[in-house]
């Protein structure tokens, strides 16, 4: 029991795993943004140039609601269901934010990798054969 500790402990406390929730806590406040982006800034002024339509309301409906009917003596004759769409709107949306978020985060990891490749190389000294070398060069000339 004292080993799995240790090893959970010594496993959560290595950078990675706190990287990676970090970088999930962000993930999922940045989709919020995103999604409070398109819908309240992009998705109106898409509306307004589209002829005022509203891609929330886009739905093709399959079956209609209907509603509870009862007849006079209170005996429910039809049972009230649900409409049956497809809101091909919200998908649409949920289209958007995917390619915002994925194009936000290909940014990210394109900047990430220039910033690894600009890392300087640290320069490497002569080996030990070439200053011995040229030490026993400078001993010869005196």
């Amino acid at each position: 029991m004292v080993f799995l500790r240790s090893l959970i402990k010594e496993f959560a406390l290595k950078g990675n795993l706190v990287d990676m929730a970090i970088a999930f806590v962000m993930g999922g406040a940045f989709g919020k943004v995103v999604t409070a982006f398109v819908e309240r800034c992009f998705a109106p002024i898409t509306g307004m140039l589209l002829g005022g339509i509203n891609l929330a309301e886009k739905k093709l409906i399959l079956k209609g609601a209907v509603t509870e009917i009862k007849d006079a003596s209170g005996v429910i004759t039809t049972v009230a269901s649900p409409e049956l769409a497809i809101e091909w709107g919200v998908f649409i949306t949920a289209c958007i934010d995917f390619i915002i978020v994925a194009f936000v985060m290909f940014l990210i990891i394109k900047a990430m990798n220039r910033m690894k490749k600009e890392e300087p190389a640290i320069a490497a000294g002569p080996s030990s054969e070439a200053l011995l070398a040229d030490i026993l060069a400078e001993m010869k000339k005196k």
